[in-house]
């Protein structure tokens, strides 16, 4: 049962579980922990450093267990300051915390460097006897992950200036791209004080095409003012991946990214290319979407229009039901773990003017709990968000107990139980829906969904890989290029179904992802389609696989993704999965438009 009636602006995270003791001053008690860990990195640096290769099975053991404990040190108090600048990203005393925080984990990082070189360095055979030994399958995932790097390491002067200037470098440029877009107001027709970016694209589903038009003109607007120094930012950042690739013999520029994911390179283009040659599904999709909303021809506005007349909202008590009662369903286990994000005060979900757009969970630190962040705007798409975030904090912290070697998974699995969950409560909320015209927005809102997660993502993909490949032969690109490249990708993904505006040109210039996690948007798809496989054998068996589903989700990044697909009957290995699980999307297309075709046909019979 839900106790009490809290508001939505109550709904604020304590982040004072972060900290062990006094916690009166947090900034002194993140000061504290990064001490104990600068030391312990010292020390550590006295005992080990040049002596990696003398270790034997249990002398491993050790030294990762003391890396664990400097980890978890570094870990809570960056953590801490990294939520409490997503809160508020205008206040300068958060951006300072966060800056000396960022510094001195870098220092850390640099003290400990050594060990993942000289790691990296050792015969395969000697590397294997270690792994080998009893006990150390609380990090020998992870440590075999780590020599797959061996190729592109640089010396350990190197990586210790790399690593040193990453702080001014890379993550600089990211956190002035988080600021300069949280700053961002729009100035919405009719309404008072400007809005949120977040806020303001909220206004994209509205059902008035009137509306949504001047709510794409009012972002394009709000877009432009900053739109040179965000492409700047953006320039400098893809000339700083290009020189690291480089440097580090990358043979592409999403090598890294795919080796982080534990993707070969074949099975990424594979993915890509299979959903390229779907790109029909979407276009098919909308040209019903013109007939549902009596126009020719969609225009990029009108993709997250509300099919239904009547704005459905949902508060956040009911929103909070609905999710719980999900979970709940599921497993009383997954039920548990999820009630205690909303009584322990592990969710933060008001909209605030200055508070990062999006939303997210945190997996902070084994030892402490995930945390997630929303912009809840009382629509019922906010309501799939909360369980999205609620199932990756579900997956995160049953995946605690893997330790911080093995807590988070790779990108192409993190998504699996954050769609999960979503399929989950998009069934009760069809369930709850009577009317024809309601239920049919909510099969448009699923659809649009998948669009946005499969299809658009992979379309982001290619915008990557034209700009990263474009500027890497073409030197620093204009704010026209970039515009072109967005447009051009947006086409080929929407063909004639769409038409792509001129304002549309603008609105790459607000996507973090291309800013701080270059090539990470294809792993969206990759969780997409797995996660829907998974939930199709949920469907399909019920009760039955949940054990293993859960047993999946607490083995964090354990294994390899091929390994924990296999826990649940999962074959990633087989070329064909990619298209199974597309069928799987093009069977929910043909769901929707069947509905949408009967309500034609009741609105032309009237």
């Amino acid at each position: 049962m839900i106790s009490g009636d809290t508001a939505l602006e109550e709904v604020t995270w304590n982040l004072d579980d972060l900290f062990e003791g006094d916690t009166s001053d947090p900034n002194a008690a993140v000061t504290e922990l990064l001490d104990e860990a600068e030391k312990s990195s010292e020390k550590f640096a006295a005992e080990y450093e040049g002596k990696v290769a003398e270790l034997d099975g249990p002398g491993l053991i050790v030294a990762m267990t003391k890396l664990a404990d400097i980890s978890d040190r570094a870990g809570r108090a960056l953590n801490y300051a990294h939520l409490r600048f997503a809160a508020d990203t205008a206040d300068p005393a958060n951006g300072a915390l966060l800056q000396m925080g960022s510094e001195r984990a870098t220092r850390i990082q640099t003290t400990l460097l050594f060990f993942d070189l000289e790691w990296a360095e050792l015969e395969n055979e000697k590397a294997e006897e270690l792994l080998a030994t009893p006990g150390l399958g609380f990090c020998e995932h992870h440590l075999r992950n780590e020599r797959r790097y061996r190729d592109h390491l640089l010396s350990a002067p190197e990586e210790r200036i790399a690593t040193e200037m990453s702080v001014t470098g890379a993550g600089a440029w990211s956190r002035l791209f988080d600021e300069l877009t949280s700053a961002i107001r729009v100035d919405l027709p009719g309404d008072g004080e400007p809005v949120s970016l977040d806020v303001a694209l909220a206004g994209l589903q509205d059902p008035d095409r009137e509306s949504r038009k001047a709510t794409a003109e009012a972002v394009t607007a709000s877009l432009e003012p900053g739109l040179r120094t965000r492409a700047y930012v953006f320039n400098t950042l893809l000339q700083d991946k290009a020189t690291r690739d480089r440097l580090r013999k990358y043979p592409h520029w999403l090598a890294t990214r795919n080796l982080s994911n534990e993707a070969s390179d074949e099975s990424v283009q594979a993915l890509i290319e299979a959903v390229k040659g779907r790109y029909d599904l979407p276009r098919s999709w909308y040209r019903t979407k013109a007939k549902l909303l009596e126009v020719d021809r969609l225009a990029d506005y009108d993709r997250m229009a509300a099919i239904a007349t009547d704005k459905v909202t949902i508060g956040w008590r009911e929103g909070r039901e609905i999710v719980q009662s999900a979970f709940d369903s599921l497993s009383p286990r997954a039920g548990e773990v999820v009630g205690r994000f909303f009584e322990d005060r592990w969710i933060d979900a008001p909209p605030a003017p200055d508070k990062r757009g999006g939303a997210f969970s945190a997996s902070t630190v084994p030892s402490v709990h995930p945390y997630v962040m929303l912009n809840y705007t009382d629509q019922r798409r906010d309501v799939l968000t909360l369980a999205h975030e609620l199932g990756h904090g579900l997956h995160q912290a049953l995946a605690a107990k893997q330790g911080i070697f093995h807590q988070d998974t790779p990108l192409t699995v993190a998504e699996t139980a954050s769609v999960f969950a979503e399929e989950l409560v998009f069934g009760r909320l069809l369930a709850a829906e009577n009317d024809p015209a309601s239920r049919l927005g909510l099969l448009a809102e699923s659809v649009e969904g998948q669009i946005a997660t499969i299809f658009r993502q992979i379309a982001m993909n290619q915008f990557e890989d034209r700009v990263h490949t474009s500027r890497r032969n073409e030197g620093e690109l204009s704010v026209e290029r970039f515009g072109e490249l967005w447009s051009e990708t947006q086409e080929e993904l929407l063909g004639d179904a769409v038409e792509v505006t001129d304002g549309y040109r603008s609105w790459w210039s607000y996507v973090p992802h291309f800013i701080g996690s270059p090539g990470y948007v294809y792993a969206y798809a990759y969780g997409q389609l797995l996660a829907l496989s998974v939930y199709r054998l949920y469907e399909e068996r019920g009760d039955e696989i949940v054990p293993g589903y859960l047993d999946m989700l607490a083995a964090g990044g354990s294994r390899s993704p091929e390994q924990l697909g296999a826990m649940v009957g999962v074959d990633l290995s087989d070329p064909s999965f990619w298209d199974n699980g597309l069928d799987l999307v093009a069977g929910q297309i043909e769901a929707a438009q069947a509905a949408a075709d009967e309500v034609i046909a009741a609105r032309e019979g009237n």
